[in-house]
Formats: C-alpha cells, sequence, structure tokens
C-alpha cells in the first residue's frame, strides 16, 4: 500500500478505514466524513488485505448514497490504475484511455461489490433463494416476483376490508390496518404470532385481514416493500443451508446511518453476520468484520420503527462493552468539514440536553462565519415574506450564491404553501423534496404496469391496471367474469385469459380485443432475453396505442403525461448507462424502490423545499429553517412524552446541521392553523442555544441589540445630519430606529424624496415613518 493512499484522512477517520476484523462502531457526527471512511476502508480493505470485492456487503440508507460510494470507490481504484499504466491522473487522458480504465475497474471491482439499500440489496437476494421459501401456511412465491408499491398495496387492503370481509371501514380503517400490518412485518410478526398477540375480536380481524393480504401477495407472485427485510429473515431462519451460504458469502458487512435500523434489519445484520449463533462467545470474527456508522443524534424516524437504541446497544451486542476512553471497538468521528463554528456551537449546545446519546462533539474546521439569525414574524405570510426577500438580497449581493444555494425546512408539508405562492409571485424558482413522486404519477404506473405483466404474467393487480388501458373494448361485466372464473379454479388471471377456449368461453364480445391483448404481450415476452429494458418499453408503448390516445386528446395535461413517458424512457436509458445488468426485472427492481431523494439534483438552481424528515443526509450554503414554534417544531404530540420529545431536539439538530455557511431560524406571533388564526410562541428549542451566537429581530430574544442599540443610535443620529436618508427602501427590509429600535417595512407609500414607511416593530405595532426625517437605517 503507497503511503499517500490514506494521507489526507484525519486520524479518527485512518483509524476507522484500518480496522480489519472483528466488530466496529464508528460514531460519525453531522459532516464528519463518514462516507469517506466508508469509501476508504472499502478500497482498504481490497487493497491492502486483498478481499475479493463479492465478499462486501454495504448497506446505505438511500440509493443515491448508494451510487456515490460506487463512485468514490471506482474513481479510487481508476485513478490508481491510470498512474501505474499511463504516469498520470485521469483528469489528463482522452477520453479512450479513461473509458478503458473505467471498463477494467467495473469488472474487477465495482461489478462485484454489493453496495445499496437494505431493500435493494434483499431484493436482489431474493431473486436467488425465494422459490426456497414457505410462510407458515406454505404460500411460496417465484423468482420473477413483482414488488409492489404503496399505492398498490392500499388498494389491496382496501379492497379485502371493503369487498372481500365486508367490514365497516371506518372500524377498521384500510390505511390503519396496512399501517399495522407493516409494523407487524417490521417486528418480524407474521399473521398467526399477531393473533396469538392479540385475541380479542379487533386483533382477530386485523390477523384475517393480514392473511388474506399474504394470500392476496402470494396469488400475485408480488411482495411489499416490508417483505424485502421480512422474508430474507424468515428464510434464514428456516433454512440453515440459506442463510450458511450468505454467511460465507459476505465476510466484510457495513452498514451506514445504523441509527436508523429498526429491529428486523437488526436481526438480518445479525444473523448475517453470526451465522445464527446466538452465543457471543462462540463468534469467530477471523477474517471478518461488521462496521457500522451511526450517529444518536441524528435518529428522527421512529415513525418507521428506527430504533436508535440499536446503535446505543451495539457495544453491548456486538463489541467489548467498555468505557469510551478505554474500548476497542468504538471510534468517535468529530472533526466537522461542513458547517462555520457559530453553527456548530448552537448544534452542541441544543443537544446536549438529549440525554439517551453518546457523547461526543462536533469540532469546526471552519471560520466562525455569520451570526446565526432569529426572525420573529407577525404570522405565516411574513414569515415567508421575510425569507423571500433574503433570498432575493443574498443573491443580488453574493455573486456566489444561486437559487440553488437555498433550503426551506420545515416541520411538516401543511408549512409549504405561503413560500409556494410568493416563490411563484417573484418567479423563482423551486423544488419540493417529498411531492408527488414521479413513479407515482398514473402514466409512469401504467406504463411500469405494462412491463411487470410482461416480467410477471401472475401479477395480476398490473393487469387488472393495463387490460384495457388505453381503451380496447375490454368492459368491466367480461374482466369480473374472467375474474370469477380464475378465483374458482385458483389460478391466476393470466392463465384464463391466455388459453383461448376459456377467453372464447367467457370472454363474450370481449374475445378478440382481449386475445389481441394478449398476443401484444406475449410478443414482447418471447423477446425478453434480446431486448433491453428501453427498447421493451419502446416496443409495448407503439404496440399499445398508449401514447397515440394521449396525443388524440390534445389537452395540455395530455401533453404533460406525454412529456413523462418520455422522461420514463429517459429514465430507462440513463440506468442502462449507470449499470451493466440492462433486463427489464433489473429495471422494475430498481424504479420499484426509487424514492425522490434519490433523484434531487443538488447542483440545479432552485430553492429547496422539504421537511425536516426529508432533509437528512443532505447540506445546503444556506438554510431557513422555519416555524420553530411549540406545538410544531417540538410537535404538540411530544409535548408530554420525554422520549419524543428528544427525538423532536434531534429533528431541530439535524436541521441546523444541514447549512454550510449561514442560518436563519424564524417563528410567529400568531399563525392560521386548523381555519382559524391562533397565537403562537417560540419554540423551547430556542432558549437552548446560546444567545451570544444568534442576532434578532426580537430586542429581547438576543444579547445582540442590548449590546449594540445605544452604540448605533448614535452612528444613526449622526448620519441622518450629514447624509440623505433616502435609500431604496423595500417592503420587507429590515431597519433599526434610534428610538423604537428594530422593525421591519411593511408598506411603502408613495416614492422618492416623497416616501412615506409603514414600519412594524415588536413593541410598538405598525408605525408611518418618514425615512428623510427619522434617525433610522437598513439592518441585515
Amino acid at each position: 500500500m503507497t503511503t499517500d493512499f490514506l494521507s489526507h484522512l484525519n486520524p479518527s477517520q485512518r483509524l476507522a478505514v484500518e480496522h480489519y476484523c472483528g466488530p466496529m462502531l464508528v460514531v460519525a457526527g453531522a459532516g464528519s466524513g463518514k462516507t469517506r471512511a466508508l469509501t476508504f476502508r472499502i478500497a482498504n480493505l481490497i487493497r491492502q488485505h486483498q478481499i475479493d470485492p463479492e465478499h462486501i456487503l454495504a448497506v446505505t440508507f438511500t440509493n443515491k448514497a448508494a451510487r456515490e460510494m460506487r463512485e468514490r470507490i471506482e474513481h479510487i481504484f481508476i485513478q490508481e490504475l491510470a498512474l501505474s499504466k499511463y504516469g498520470q491522473r485521469v483528469e489528463l487522458l482522452g477520453e479512450y484511455e479513461q473509458k478503458s480504465l473505467r471498463s477494467q475497474v467495473y469488472k474487477k471491482t465495482t461489478k462485484k461489490l454489493w453496495i445499496g439499500t437494505f431493500h435493494s440489496l434483499f431484493a436482489r437476494l431474493l431473486r436467488f433463494d425465494i422459490n426456497k421459501y414457505q410462510d407458515e401456511r406454505g404460500r411460496t412465491w417465484k423468482r420473477n416476483f413483482s414488488i409492489f408499491d404503496e399505492s398498490d398495496v392500499q388498494s389491496l387492503v382496501k379492497n379485502i376490508v371493503t369487498k372481500q370481509m365486508n367490514l365497516d371501514d371506518k372500524k377498521f380503517d384500510p390505511r390503519k390496518l396496512r399501517y399495522t400490518i407493516s409494523n407487524a412485518k417490521n417486528q418480524g410478526i407474521t399473521p398467526d404470532d399477531f393473533l396469538k398477540h392479540e385475541p380479542g375480536y379487533r386483533g382477530r380481524v386485523i390477523a384475517e385481514v393480514y392473511n388474506e393480504y399474504q394470500a392476496r401477495l402470494a396469488a400475485n407472485n408480488a411482495l411489499d416493500f416490508d417483505d424485502l427485510i421480512f422474508v430474507p429473515v424468515r428464510l434464514f431462519q428456516q433454512n440453515e443451508s440459506i442463510l450458511g451460504y450468505w454467511h460465507n458469502q459476505f465476510h466484510h458487512i457495513l452498514v451506514d446511518e445504523y441509527q436508523d435500523t429498526n429491529r428486523i434489519q437488526y436481526d438480518l445484520i445479525r444473523l448475517l453476520a453470526t451465522n445464527g449463533e446466538t452465543k457471543k462467545s462462540e463468534w469467530s470474527w477471523q477474517g471478518r468484520s461488521l462496521f457500522v456508522v451511526g450517529d444518536a443524534d441524528q435518529s428522527i424516524y421512529s415513525f418507521r420503527l428506527a430504533d436508535f437504541t440499536i446503535l446505543l446497544d451495539f457495544q453491548k451486542d456486538f463489541g467489548d462493552g467498555l468505557p469510551d476512553e478505554d474500548t476497542r471497538t468504538m471510534i468517535k468521528l468529530e472533526e466537522n468539514y461542513r458547517s462555520r463554528e457559530n453553527i456548530l456551537q448552537a448544534a452542541n449546545q441544543l443537544i446536549a440536553n438529549n440525554s439517551q446519546r453518546i457523547d461526543k462533539i462536533l469540532k469546526p474546521t471552519r471560520g466562525i462565519g455569520e451570526q446565526i439569525y432569529l426572525y420573529k414574524a407577525d404570522d405565516e405570510q411574513l414569515e415567508a415574506r421575510f425569507i423571500i426577500n433574503q433570498l432575493q438580497k443574498l443573491t443580488k449581493d453574493n455573486p456566489e450564491v444561486n437559487w440553488g444555494s437555498f433550503a426551506i425546512l420545515y416541520r411538516t408539508n401543511a408549512q409549504s404553501r405561503p413560500f409556494e405562492d410568493l416563490l411563484i409571485h417573484n418567479n423563482i424558482p423551486y423544488n419540493i423534496v417529498g411531492g408527488l413522486k414521479f413513479y407515482d404519477r398514473k402514466e409512469i404506473k401504467d406504463a411500469i404496469a405494462y412491463l411487470r405483466v410482461i416480467a410477471n404474467p401472475e401479477d395480476t393487480v398490473s393487469l387488472l391496471r393495463v387490460i384495457n388501458t388505453p381503451r380496447r373494448g375490454i368492459g368491466k361485466t367480461s374482466i369480473t367474469s374472467l375474474m370469477d372464473a380464475a378465483q374458482q379454479l385458483g389460478v391466476p388471471l393470466w392463465e384464463i385469459i391466455s388459453d383461448e377456449t376459456s377467453v372464447n368461453t367467457i370472454g363474450g364480445r370481449a374475445a378478440k380485443s382481449i386475445q389481441k391483448f394478449v398476443g401484444m404481450i406475449e410478443n414482447v415476452k418471447e423477446q425478453l432475453e434480446t431486448l433491453t429494458a428501453a427498447e421493451i418499453l419502446s416496443q409495448i408503448l407503439d404496440e399499445s396505442n398508449y401514447v397515440r390516445e394521449l396525443q388524440k386528446q390534445g389537452t395540455d395535461e395530455a401533453d404533460n403525461r406525454i412529456e413523462n413517458i418520455y422522461e420514463l424512457y429517459n429514465a430507462v436509458q440513463q440506468f442502462q448507462e449507470d449499470n451493466e445488468e440492462t433486463s427489464l426485472e433489473a429495471f422494475l427492481a430498481s424504479a420499484s424502490l426509487a424514492s425522490d431523494l434519490d433523484n434531487l439534483d443538488e447542483a440545479q438552481q432552485k430553492v429547496s423545499l422539504m421537511t425536516l424528515h426529508s432533509a437528512k443526509g443532505l447540506e445546503f450554503p444556506i438554510v431557513f429553517l422555519v416555524g420553530v414554534e411549540q406545538g410544531l417544531l417540538p410537535h404538540n404530540r411530544t409535548l408530554n412524552d420525554p422520549l419524543e420529545l428528544e427525538e423532536e431536539r434531534r429533528l431541530c439538530y439535524v436541521g441546523i446541521t444541514r447549512a454550510q455557511e449561514q442560518l436563519f431560524l424564524t417563528y410567529t406571533r400568531q399563525r392560521r392553523l386548523w381555519g382559524s388564526r391562533e397565537p403562537a410562541v417560540a419554540s423551547q428549542f430556542l432558549k437552548e442555544l446560546p444567545e451570544d451566537l444568534i442576532s434578532s429581530n426580537v430586542a429581547t430574544a438576543a444579547s445582540y441589540y442590548r449590546q449594540s442599540i445605544r452604540d448605533k443610535e448614535k452612528a444613526i443620529i449622526s448620519a441622518s445630519n450629514t447624509t440623505d436618508n433616502n435609500s431604496n427602501w423595500s417592503v420587507g427590509d429590515r431597519v433599526l430606529h434610534h428610538q423604537f429600535g428594530a422593525g421591519e417595512i411593511t408598506h411603502i407609500l408613495g416614492s422618492g424624496k416623497k416616501a412615506t414607511l409603514a414600519v412594524k416593530f415588536p413593541s410598538l405595532g405598525a408605525t408611518k415613518i418618514i425615512p428623510k426625517a427619522a434617525a433610522m437605517e437598513k439592518i441585515d
């Protein structure tokens, strides 16, 4: 190993990277370079210890993080190969040489690595072995299973509750039942287990719904999102040889964002790492490691059943259990490379109020930076106006700042509306993260359903979606008759419609249309082995007349749908460029597991709006954390629960540590909730921040004004006697008046030297000011 390979890592990072065998917990603070540590650890295992890449399993929190890690590893090896082969850095080589090096590294290294999210990795694993799995009722699945998205499974549960079981959907809300089933799977609970835990009437009904739901999934040869973890765990528990095979496959297991794992994910990792051996004294770490990275202070997903105590218990479960200063199985990454010192000091002081954490302090590596600015607005409209004014001012005054430099973070999605209204009004481009996902759009779901039927004809849910889309004369009566026959015979709908005799007997006037539809699907299916996913998509959209029917409509909505279809084609092509595996099955697996965060382009020049939960893992030069009020942050439902309140504090901590250069915090005096205006109170978290790092428009909120207002008063009076005080005022400008203190301009009456300003002061309300006669100046 060359001495330069790890020389740019700090001592703690290097210690983590050079760890070889055994368990290791890396407590990685926000912005501490954990991705770098994970990346170089994988590279070091391959370079220094000659570990075959196929024996490395690395679990990331998002698909985007997996792509980034894979690209970084690839770059390390390409750079090394370029230097050894050509004696110069890869950037200086020609396009052909670069492509050749990339191909060599891909085939030798990155192709073999198992890097991805829990769900993507174990969906891949199940493609090998799901045919060896049986659930407790003897149901089985095939390797070409579909992965149903959330809307698919919601519809499935609703159909079971309201049509099949004729339950009162007010007493047994399908959405709540779906959530209950999901929670059960994430705790490793089967329908039979559920009945044992909940033997009463309601428990029996839910267990029956859960059981029927599983039966429907099996009938469609489909899994839901939760099954991608639940099924591998059950498979490993029931089949020692399968577990042994995968235990021998993965010698080195790395898990990022370990604080966000839930109990069944923990079970999965423990099974793989220990081969199911329950006695810690019997574990052998020779040639093996379990390397987890996380930060209890950033655990914010308890509503998904994430359990940060899994991280807190790592030392007891796997490590040596010694105190922090003596342990050899824990390393802390505390140097922060993201945020300015003021921001880090505020974050450290805030999170120190939590009791359930591993003690650590974010240490700055950058300068002090701007003070954090705290702004109190009268209501959510003026809160939004202040922020839009700041966006405009900051982009105007700083050439290096563009719209993509900003993020507006809030606790709930409902808070976005005032910001959206003003951004649109001011022609400021923005992007909402967490809105309607691309793959949730109707036309995209239609196209994906066609592809699913081609890949897995037993997927009756997808088949029913497209059999008459676009309309081809196959009515509900014919479909119902065909479905009834399939259910009576206990076979998938496809077996009925692909049988010419059955269709002619049952299909009625729709028989010919059904046969034509089947012929179209069969024609494409026969070419599965020879066509890429992009070619299959193009062919099926053409033969089904889907796009032509939209073109006939000639509406703006139809045009938008066509554009989205073309974007889907672009997505398939991009997938093929990024992956050597170009099959339809591979693309469908990728699409099923895609999230809106995976496709967030941080380089785009648009203001980002998102909830604090969506902001995890992202960073922005300038962050506005809005609505920092009791009842919002912390949320109302957490105020009486100390543990939930600590999670809200972690959520606030995550928001603060997203900011690189500048942080703004806002709250309001009143806010419209449920149709009426309600008084608002500043969040208790604001009181936990260091006053000396905060400036504010609230005279009593920070020491900034108490210390400086008298000094500024004389300077302003003096300046008003010698200069023209008719600046270019704008609504939303912050001003400092020698008598009334800090205020905000709400209206401008007249213009030029005759202008009169309406200024709202916290202690005085709205007051008319003639700027020419007033001792007043603008403040940032």
